[in-house]
């Protein structure tokens, strides 16, 4: 279970998956108060993480698993990519005419510390990266709002669980009322009335 300073999904084999891993990323870290900067690198870190788990040699049906988790007391952003596959990640020292082996030279670059460890269940590994991100900020203050209200970044409570919100749109019930569909980091969505009003979690309460 995920708590409000992590965000954890799963990503089919697929080259989509890079461009949704940043999206994903981008949804946790607009909400955390990252600067620009800080999240460019993070954009990057995570797409060559990615990218190489997809690369690894594994059967077709093994999803790779993503972790965003951010540390006030340190001011660090963790990222994790999990896949299930052997091997050990290794930076490379490319010749000037190869066009590839330059990811993890880019991690090493713009991460403070990074490395990988074994999966502490199930088969495989997960490598990691942490960058500096002093800005990041603390637990945000919870309110309440109707649904219609609620934001792309911000968190919801749903049956007891609190729920990074990816997407929002609106939608209608087939008997005419409004309605708000709320699309989550997981993958799954909600339904509800407009109306309805939701825990909600965000570091900027201004309208």
């Amino acid at each position: 279970m995920t708590s409000s300073n992590d965000i954890a999904f799963r990503l089919s084999r697929s080259r989509g998956s890079v461009p949704r891993a940043r999206a994903l990323l981008h949804a946790a870290l607009s909400g955390w108060g990252i600067n620009q900067e800080v999240l460019g690198d993070a954009e990057l870190v995570l797409s060559e993480l990615v990218t190489n788990a997809l690369r690894v040699p594994v059967p077709s049906d093994r999803q790779i698993g993503v972790r965003i988790a951010r540390s006030m007391a340190d001011g660090l952003l963790r990222l994790e990519v999990s896949d299930a596959g052997g091997g050990c990640p290794e930076v490379r020292a490319p010749g000037e005419d190869e066009t590839g082996g330059r990811g993890l030279l880019l991690v090493a670059a713009l991460a403070h510390r990074w490395g990988y460890e074994e999966r502490a269940a199930g088969i495989g590994k997960t490598v990691f990266a942490e960058l500096k991100a002093p800005d990041i900020v603390a637990e945000p203050v919870m309110r309440e709002m109707a649904a219609v209200m609620v934001r792309t970044g911000q968190v919801v409570r749903v049956r007891g669980e609190w729920r990074n919100v990816l997407g929002v749109r609106n939608d209608r019930y087939a008997a005419g009322g409004p309605a708000v569909v709320l699309e989550f980091a997981d993958g799954t969505s909600l339904r509800v009335h407009a109306a309805e009003p939701l825990a909600v979690r965000t570091d900027d309460c201004s309208e």
